[in-house]
């Protein structure tokens, strides 16, 4: 066995493997940008390196880098994550030759079944069902566009290195297939290094299920059930399950033995998946295999109990597999929700900053440990007061549940997702809560064109439904009697002149529940020692108790004697008065008045923001990579205006309206933040 292994990778898959090192007695080691400096993995690490600038081409696709440190360390061994070089087969191979141990499969795996283009050839040679498309590397955007026509739109564009939604674009006309291959070979040079690009069928309403693959130096391979990650968005997985509640007990062993059948012609050893297309009549056809530990690895490690990492590290350490096909466990139900650092109210568009706060649920599982299962676990790569930089992409962490049956763990993620804090950069979560309560998710019911099907105009707060809106107005009351009652209870207060609290309230909704809406509510039998209230609102009694810390951002208690966690704000919006109230991914912006201060807020004139319609603005933070106009140009409205890149991926930024350009008022180069003028149109 090792001593001494040195990861490869940054985030949270740095942390997880450097916690099952740990665990097995072996030192790590971290690598790391000058962006990661103060990152959670390098000092969770035994020791760390640095290995240039903060774009991951100058520093975590430096293969030479990578090595001179495995040297300078005495790192016996590589463990590369997944993404960067985790599926580049020369890397594998000159690591190898430096005579250090590759923690993944030998580079010949690698360079079969890693290549989208080579792996399809291969596929369809051993008889595997293969979805209709080229698979040689296009040169121009005029040949796609004539392949795509052959084989018929739409038509799904990938580069040949991709993986985690990067350079993949679906096309379903000629305008689409042209932009869409130029944007592939970009995306796709940037973040692989390489900028093949090949076409297929786009297969409508699949669903993408994936098999779980182990396999050893001694000929083993075993397979680990299925993971159903059809819930996706623009191809990026949101929310992955173990098992998958569509596929039949045939089906499973049908997709598990031809995945075997696959790992074993290319002699795989360590971990892997096979993903597949599957549909209504669950016929599956092979997509792609992936060389390496998935995102979502933790939900078959919580159905099957065992430590995926531990096993590839035992595997490349020469031992075999441990148990066999008939010993592999399917216990209960788990469920992972990629939290990632983007504005779901501003079409997803990536949030980087500071995490003012972070603030992840009780966990009662944990990474590198199957001894406690049917419970919360938080993996990640972040930590209270760090950095979302824009040069990597968009994930915070992964939050993962365990229940007994699929229903127990969207309870329990549900719950999760409600004590989930995160302050300073926006997050997914609310867009996580509505999708659990979506009843045609909850029945099981779905593919991977679910959200573009039910989100097709964007999420917005006031789309989630809840089951309970007076709730969130009780609790709104609630939350402004315990700030009320601490209030009164200041000394040294002018005798007549004190701070004191009726019963009435008004609440006035101003965002999701609907814009300026009024409820009245009494509060009664306030107990500031117990934190214990009876708030009565829209014909409906709740009783509230909490021990919640004024000023708090979560809080948890009961309501009619069952539990809840809900989120809260003070001053937010244009207004310091108002609280925001966040539960189950709806969203309550409101003020608690005084009945007559309520009849006076409904006097107050509305103040308009400005009109910004002249400009276009950065809708996020990023990087200004092109300027595609020019002063007294004439502009059309859908004509391309700029390029920002953030977290690994391109925005195209669109001319909504005809116009001549006044004034360029970024430069090509510059950093942006959100709302900065980029363009003003005369």
């Amino acid at each position: 066995m090792f001593t001494k292994i040195l990861i490869a990778n940054r985030g949270e898959i740095a942390c997880r493997v450097i916690l099952t090192a740990r665990k097995m007695g072996i030192k790590t080691v971290a690598v790391y940008s000058d962006a990661d400096k103060d990152a959670r993995h390098v000092a969770l690490a035994d020791e760390a390196v640095n290995i240039g600038p903060a774009p991951s081409r100058d520093s975590y696709l430096q293969a030479e880098k990578i090595i001179a440190a495995c040297k300078q360390t005495g790192a016996q061994a590589v463990h590369p994550g997944y993404g960067f070089l985790s599926e580049n087969a020369g890397f594998a191979k000159r690591v190898e030759e430096e005579g250090i141990t590759f923690i993944g499969p030998k580079h010949y795996s690698i360079a079969a079944m890693g290549d989208k283009i080579e792996s399809k050839k291969l596929a369809s040679a051993s008889g595997v069902n293969c979805i209709p498309g080229v698979n040689d590397a296009i040169e121009t955007a005029e040949k796609a566009v004539e392949i795509a026509k052959g084989i018929g739109y739409p038509v799904m564009i990938k580069a040949s290195a991709g993986g985690g939604g990067k350079g993949l674009r679906v096309a379903f006309n000629d305008k689409e297939a042209r932009e869409g291959f130029t944007s592939c070979r970009n995306e796709a040079r940037n973040s692989f290094g390489d900028d093949r690009v090949f076409i297929e069928k786009f297969v409508e309403e699949p669903r993408h299920i994936e098999i779980q693959l182990i396999g050893d130096s001694h000929g083993n391979v075993i397979y680990l059930n299925e993971r159903e990650c059809s819930i996706q968005r623009r191809h990026q997985k949101v929310i992955e399950e173990a098992p998958s509640p569509f596929i039949t007990e045939a089906t499973r062993k049908a997709m598990g033995e031809q995945a075997v059948l696959l790992a074993k012609a290319v002699k795989y050893q360590s971990a892997g998946t096979v993903e597949f297309v599957v549909g209504k009549d669950q016929s599956f056809y092979f997509l792609e295999m992936n060389t390496r530990l998935q995102v979502e690895h933790p939900v078959t490690e919580c159905i099957t109990g065992l430590d995926l990492v531990e096993l590839m590290i035992r595997v490349a350490a020469g031992e075999k597999l441990p148990l066999t096909q008939a010993e592999v466990k399917r216990d209960g139900w788990a469920i992972e929700c990629r939290i990632n650092a983007e504005d779901p109210f501003r079409s997803f568009l990536p949030s980087t900053g500071r995490l003012v706060r972070f603030q992840p649920p009780r966990e009662t599982m944990f990474a590198a440990d199957t001894e406690h299962l049917f419970g919360v676990r938080v993996d990640t790569g972040v930590q209270d007061g760090g950095e979302i930089p824009m040069y990597y992409d968009s994930m915070i962490a992964k939050l993962i549940v365990h229940g007994k049956d699929r229903l127990d763990a969207i309870g329990k993620m549900r719950e999760a997702l409600n004590s989930f804090v995160i302050r300073g950069v926006s997050s997914n979560i609310p867009f996580q809560a509505a999708l659990l309560a979506h009843p045609k998710f909850v029945a099981g019911d779905f593919n991977t064109g679910f959200i573009a099907e039910n989100y097709a105009q964007g999420f917005r707060a006031e789309d989630v439904p809840h089951n309970d809106s007076d709730f969130l107005v009780a609790l709104a009351a609630y939350v402004n009697r315990r700030l009320l009652g601490r209030a009164a209870g200041i000394s040294g207060q002018l005798p007549g002149h004190g701070v004191t609290v009726s019963e009435e309230f008004v609440v006035v909704g101003l965002g999701a529940v609907g814009n300026n809406t009024t409820h009245p509510v009494l509060v009664r039998d306030f107990e500031a020692e117990s934190g214990s209230s009876s708030v009565e609102t829209g014909g409906k009694r709740y009783e509230i108790c909490s021990r919640w810390h004024l000023g708090g951002a979560r809080i948890r208690g009961t309501v009619n004697g069952q539990p809840f966690a809900a989120q809260v704000e003070r001053g937010v919006g244009r207004n310091p008065l108002a609280l925001r109230l966040n539960h189950n991914g709806t969203r309550l912006d409101a003020l608690v008045l005084s009945p007559r201060a309520a009849q006076l807020h409904a006097l107050m004139p509305y103040k308009a923001p400005p009109d910004m319609s002249r400009f276009v603005l950065s809708p996020m933070p990023g990087l200004l990579v092109e300027v595609a106009v020019q002063v007294g140009q004439k502009v059309q409205a859908g004509e391309r205006v700029a390029v920002i890149e953030a977290m690994k991926m391109e925005n195209v930024l669109f001319a909504v309206a005809d116009g001549v350009v006044g004034k360029i008022l970024a430069a090509r180069g510059e950093s942006l933040s959100v709302d900065q003028p980029i363009v003003e149109f005369a």
